[in-house]
């Protein structure tokens, strides 16, 4: 099917086959007209004299619970010995403390999975979110080898 114009003059007639680009300009222009009458709406603000102030923000750190774990099971918190039982009381304690706590767990790598998940089980009971894990990184190896 041939595109052009109605009046084919004879076996010799072409299809047009350029884009009209005078639609194209005018709705351009439209738009640059548009943007440049609302840019300068866009970037009035109204002055306010803001008082100047000499207070510094407060900052509230949260605290930190260490919590460590021995290979043999034994728990510390803020290394004090603490037995599973007393663990999950001092958890329901700090649950109540705005902001809460977070709890810092540092585990022996050969600490039992069964140990760590019954902590975490507690303070997850008690309603503290926020628990991580203390590690300790690999040494670097020395430089140029």
């Amino acid at each position: 099917m041939a595109f052009g114009s109605f009046d084919n003059k004879g076996a010799g007639g072409h299809t047009v086959s350029e884009i009209n680009m005078v639609p194209l300009i005018d709705v351009m222009l439209v738009l640059l007209v548009i943007f440049i009458i609302t840019a300068p709406l866009l970037a009035h603000s109204i002055r306010v004299d803001l008082p100047q102030v000499s207070a510094a923000p407060a900052r509230e750190e949260p605290k930190a619970i260490d919590l460590a774990i021995k290979g043999d099971g034994s728990l510390f918190w803020n290394d004090q010995p603490v037995t599973l039982d007393g663990l999950a009381d001092r958890f329901a304690a700090s649950a109540l403390d705005k902001p809460q706590p977070e709890i810092h767990i540092r585990a022996d790598q050969d600490t039992r999975y069964a140990v760590l998940a019954q902590v975490m089980g507690a303070a997850r009971r008690a309603g503290l979110g926020k628990i991580g894990f203390i590690t300790t990184p690999p040494p670097q190896a020395a430089a140029g080898k």
